[in-house]
């Protein structure tokens, strides 16, 4: 697996490792003075994934709509995410990270385009490395 993705994927599994022990009324918890809570954002870690990835390459995102739409940014937390739901987010935080290295060795990236806004908000190049063709 490329360096930089087997980083992003032991994140993620840091992630899981660190609430693995809370169940869904406190991962669905909104604190006091936030907007959002802990499922949620797992769900935007996948759904960011997706957007910067696969839609900034013009493809489709390999993710359920489900799993999509409603962690975008500027969103918010809407209704209850029960076990079932939770346990899929969980796995496609890992998973997708397995299909993006996969989509990656069959080069599937060729009409990636630059986010001007990426480098902007963050400062941080929108030429993703692991992208380049060079």
């Amino acid at each position: 697996m490329d360096k930089k993705l087997e980083k992003i994927k032991s994140t993620r599994l840091f992630l899981l490792k660190q609430i693995s022990g809370l169940i869904s009324e406190q991962l669905n918890l909104i604190p006091k003075g936030y907007n959002n809570n802990i499922i949620w954002n797992l769900g935007h870690i996948v759904s960011a994934t997706q957007a910067i990835c696969y839609k900034r390459a013009g493809l489709s995102i390999i993710t359920d709509e489900k799993y999509f739409t409603p962690f975008l940014t500027n969103t918010k937390p809407g209704d209850f995410i029960s076990s079932e739901e939770i346990a899929v987010i969980k796995e496609l935080l890992v998973s997708t990270i397995d299909t993006l290295q996969a989509d990656f060795q069959n080069k599937i990236f060729g009409n990636y385009t630059k986010s001007e806004n990426i480098e902007r908000v963050y400062g941080i190049s929108c030429r993703l490395p692991f992208f380049s063709t060079d």
